[in-house]
């Protein structure tokens, strides 16, 4: 894989990697999102679940919401890639978790991105440590909340007030992805996601983990493939033995335009090289000594970052990667949600 990878980083290859996959990605309907009483559920116009993958909502009038269940029987991962919620939305998403069965949420991105809300704020801060979300039935509890470098871990407690049961909720919150583009390096990317499997969220004896940046496609679409591909590379004890391609291609069956960028596609496969390295090693402390190596590294002051597939300044402050997607994967630079919706539901009180 390293040879592979090398090969096509010395002939700039990834666009034209890239536009292959997407060109043989198929296509399946999607007609439940384009309800006139879903469209202003999807804070992207262009980006909706497939029909046959989407997670329906079960104690709710109206079954939809913008996620879609994604899979990968040989490594038995699953996992629920959902856009951001929007504010009137947070509801039906922690209903979503509720029924799913959920052990935690991985959030890819910040709230608010170059001056655009990618995400509403649906769990409580230090400040105000609880919120309620009446529409669904539910309380959230926020009751640790640990800050590393780059990410930050927190402990919820969800309360469903119909019922009165209890649930601890993981939310691992990834929060120095950047605005354009992807990270430098992986390291700080795979100790998140060893952090997130120490948890044992990923495992099947929970439900399907929800992943979400603020379309649930570009990010999201990249944790799931990396995670995947290094499940795929342990259990077959062979690094040379996983298709990266073949496993996006694979999953993009169940939701559209995973991987945003031939960027993010080069990220993914530099991920996995290095993560196969730390994953297959059997003693930890070998693996916690090669990762610390990685991070000195990425620490380390580099010469300034040069952009591999896409001039950043000829971009916009308003069409970060998430915010720019349109089916079929043609870039613009305006997103959808309603206005008058959102306004409607403010006037509800409903959104703040």
């Amino acid at each position: 894989m390293e040879q592979e990878f090398q090969n096509i980083d010395s002939s700039g290859g990834w666009q034209n990697l890239y536009n292959e996959i997407r060109n043989l990605a198929s296509d399946y309907p999607y007609k439940v999102a384009k309800y006139p009483e879903n469209k202003n559920l999807n804070r992207y116009r262009d980006v909706s679940p497939y029909d046959h993958s989407r997670v329906k909502l079960k104690d709710s009038e109206n079954d939809y919401i913008n996620a879609s269940l994604v899979m990968e029987e040989e490594a038995q991962r699953s996992y629920i890639l959902s856009q951001g919620p929007l504010c009137y939305t947070c509801g039906h998403f922690w209903l979503m978790i509720w029924e799913q069965r959920s052990k935690a949420v991985i959030m890819l991105n910040r709230v608010i991105e170059k001056g655009s809300e990618k995400c509403a704020q649906y769990w409580p801060t230090k400040e105000e440590s609880q919120m309620s979300f009446t529409d669904t039935g539910f309380d959230v509890k926020l009751l640790s909340e640990e800050d590393q470098s780059y990410f930050t871990v927190r402990v919820l407690e969800l309360h469903n007030t119909k019922t009165m049961e209890r649930r601890e909720i993981y939310h691992f919150h990834y929060t120095t992805w950047p605005d354009f583009g992807v990270p430098e390096s992986p390291a700080s990317f795979l100790n998140f996601l060893l952090k997130v499997r120490e948890s044992g969220s990923l495992s099947t004896e929970h439900g399907p983990p929800v992943v979400h940046c603020s379309a649930g496609i570009g990010r999201s679409g990249t944790f799931a493939l990396v995670d995947t591909c290094l499940v795929l590379m342990d259990k077959r004890k062979n690094t040379s033995s996983v298709n990266i391609q073949k496993v996006l291609l694979g999953m993009r069956e169940y939701r559209m335009g995973l991987i945003q960028t031939a960027d993010q596609l080069r990220f993914s496969y530099m991920a996995v090289i290095e993560g196969a390295k730390l994953i297959l090693k059997e003693n930890s402390t070998s693996q916690e000594s090669m990762l610390q190596n990685l991070l000195k590294e990425e620490l380390e002051p580099e010469p300034a970052p040069h952009h591999h597939l896409h001039d950043l300044t000829s971009m916009t402050a308003d069409s970060p990667m998430d915010h720019v997607w349109t089916h079929p994967e043609t870039l613009e630079t305006s997103s959808h949600h309603s206005s008058l919706a959102a306004k409607s539901m403010q006037q509800m009180g409903i959104c703040t």
